[in-house]
């Protein structure tokens, strides 16, 4: 793309400052499909010169695009358009996946892999606070935000408690809401465990990513208002296409 035609309202008498409307240039390409995804940007060095600006300034705003993700530098190559990672929240607040995904403006949708009663697993009964044989609900799910796999999630429910869930249509309804509306048993605190790991061939497979890409694996356990369990869950976020964050206060 022609440096002239990228940017087209570069104003050096304004008082916003040249980098952030270079930046909000490049955004504005992007947003609007002129600049598509794998794109290559021109050099900074061609920039510069073009726009008769300083090197620094080039550098200050292509630097936050990387940093926010939407350039990606290949040293050697160049700087090319790429796509922002989804900024999840739930390690903050609780909420279902397809409201988080709707408050960042993406359409989210659901495939149903597997919904069915399956024999206790003891490992996964212990987590539950049942008996190391009772029934399990087995629920598997392909999470997608704009039509892409974002997440494959794996969720166990003890059955004898919810074996209604076994007839709801989990691609339209959010499993939470349905614990709250069916069984007055709303989700009032979740413990998450979050570590680094690489996909295996059935992972890569199900979230369309190469074999060994990096994956956030997501453990989670969520209580009811008595504290008693009600859902484990096993979840592989894509790594290119996920970040979270953790907001601290001092006690």
């Amino acid at each position: 793309m022609d440096v002239h035609t990228m940017f087209l309202s570069l104003d050096k008498e304004a008082q916003t400052p040249l980098y952030y409307q270079i930046k909000q240039q490049i955004l504005h390409h992007i947003s609007t499909g002129a600049l598509g995804l794998g794109d290559l940007l021109p050099p900074e060095a061609e920039i510069c010169e073009k726009l008769q600006i300083s090197r620094p300034t080039v550098r200050q705003a292509m630097g936050d695009l990387v940093a926010e993700g939407y350039l990606t530098r290949r040293k050697g190559i160049g700087t090319f358009v790429s796509r922002p990672k989804i900024e999840g929240g739930f390690f903050q607040k609780l909420q279902s996946f397809d409201e988080e995904m709707r408050q960042k403006g993406l359409v989210p949708s659901t495939k149903v892999l597997r919904l069915n009663p399956m024999e206790g697993v003891p490992s996964i009964c212990e987590k539950l606070q049942i008996q190391p044989d009772d029934k399990l609900i087995f629920l598997e799910r392909l999470r997608f935000a704009n039509g892409e796999p974002i997440v494959w999630v794996e969720t166990y429910l003890p059955y004898a408690r919810f074996p209604r869930l076994l007839s709801v249509d989990f691609e339209r309804q959010s499993l939470y809401k349905e614990l709250e509306h069916s069984y007055l048993c709303p989700v009032e605190r979740v413990v998450r465990e979050i570590e680094a790991v690489n996909a295996s061939a059935q992972e890569a497979d199900l979230l369309r990513i190469p074999k060994n890409a990096a994956l956030c694996f997501v453990k989670t356990i969520a209580y009811d208002y008595n504290g008693i369990p009600v859902e484990y869950s096993r979840a592989h976020y894509r790594g290119d296409r996920n970040r979270f964050s953790v907001e601290l206060h001092r006690s």
